[in-house]
C-alpha cells in the first residue's frame, strides 16, 4: 500500500502532479515554473517604471537609426508620419489635412517634395506658376523659413525622440504585453492620461509603441539600428526657391 505523503514532501508531490496535469492540458500555472513573465527576457520588466523609462530613452538615444510611423497631434493639427531617422539625416512622408509630402534632410539641409496642390494650398493663391514649377521637385527649405522650423523636427532623431519618449505624471507599470510577437512591458504616466509606452523585453529595451497623453497621437517604432542612406537629390530634381518658400 502506497503511503500518503505528508509535510513538504507531500506538498511537493502534489505540486508535481498538478504541474503534470497542467502541461497535459496546455495550462500554464505560476507555481509550475512557467509563470514568470520575465523569464528569458532582458530583465527590465522587473525594474521600477522610472528605471524602465530611463533605460529605454538611453537605448533609443544610442541607436544609430530608427523607423517611426503613426500620428502626432501638435497645435491642434494631426500629422501622419512614416519616417526613417538617424544622426545625420532623415527621410519619409508626412500627411496632414489630406495632403501628403515627402521630407528629406541631409546634414542641416532640409528638402520638401510635394505636388502642385500642396503648394497651391500653402501659398493660398489657388494656383500659379510657382506651384507648377515646384510640383514633384525637391525644394530646398531655407533655415530661416517658418517651414524649416515646422518640419525639420520630423527628420531629427534626437529632437523627435527626446520630445516623445517622456511620459507625464506619476509613472507606473501596466503589465506585460505583446507587440507584433515581441514581449513588452508597459509603463504609463498618471494611469495612462500622461501616455503609455511599450518597451521591448527581448534584446535591447527599445521603445516599440507609444500612446501620447491627451489623445496627441500613437506611434510605432521599428528597424532600430538598421542603417539607411540619405543623399542629396539630383540637381535636375531640385529647386532653390530662395530665402522663403511660398508657405504660410
Amino acid at each position: 500500500m502506497t503511503a500518503i505523503p505528508h509535510g513538504r514532501t507531500g506538498r511537493a508531490a502534489r505540486l508535481t502532479a498538478l504541474c503534470a496535469l497542467a502541461v497535459t492540458g496546455a495550462v500554464v500555472l505560476t507555481g509550475c515554473g512557467g509563470g514568470d513573465p520575465d523569464a528569458g527576457t532582458n530583465g527590465v520588466g522587473k525594474l521600477p517604471p522610472d528605471r524602465i523609462q530611463a533605460k529605454t530613452r538611453a537605448a533609443a538615444s544610442a541607436a544609430s537609426a530608427v523607423r517611426l510611423s503613426g500620428t502626432v497631434v501638435t497645435s491642434g493639427r494631426t500629422y501622419t508620419l512614416d519616417m526613417r531617422l538617424k544622426a545625420d539625416g532623415g527621410t519619409g512622408s508626412v500627411t496632414s489635412k489630406g495632403a501628403t509630402f515627402k521630407l528629406l534632410r541631409v546634414g542641416r539641409q532640409l528638402y520638401l517634395k510635394a505636388d502642385a496642390d500642396f503648394w497651391n494650398q500653402a501659398d493660398g493663391k489657388g494656383g500659379d506658376g510657382a506651384a507648377a514649377s515646384l510640383n514633384g521637385k525637391y525644394v530646398k527649405v531655407p533655415q530661416g523659413d517658418p517651414a524649416y522650423r515646422k518640419f525639420s523636427g520630423f527628420t531629427d532623431k534626437d529632437v523627435l525622440l527626446g520630445g516623445l519618449l517622456t511620459l507625464h505624471g506619476t509613472l507606473a507599470t501596466d503589465g506585460h504585453h505583446d507587440d507584433a510577437g515581441t514581449r513588452t512591458i508597459r509603463i504609463t504616466g498618471d494611469k495612462g492620461s500622461g501616455g503609455s509606452l511599450d518597451v521591448s523585453l527581448e534584446g535591447t529595451p527599445y521603445p516599440l509603441r507609444l500612446v501620447r497623453g491627451g489623445g496627441a497621437g500613437t506611434l510605432s517604432f521599428s528597424d532600430w539600428g538598421k542603417d539607411f542612406t540619405v543623399t542629396e537629390p539630383a540637381k535636375g530634381e531640385t529647386v532653390d526657391y530662395g530665402k522663403q518658400l511660398p508657405t504660410s
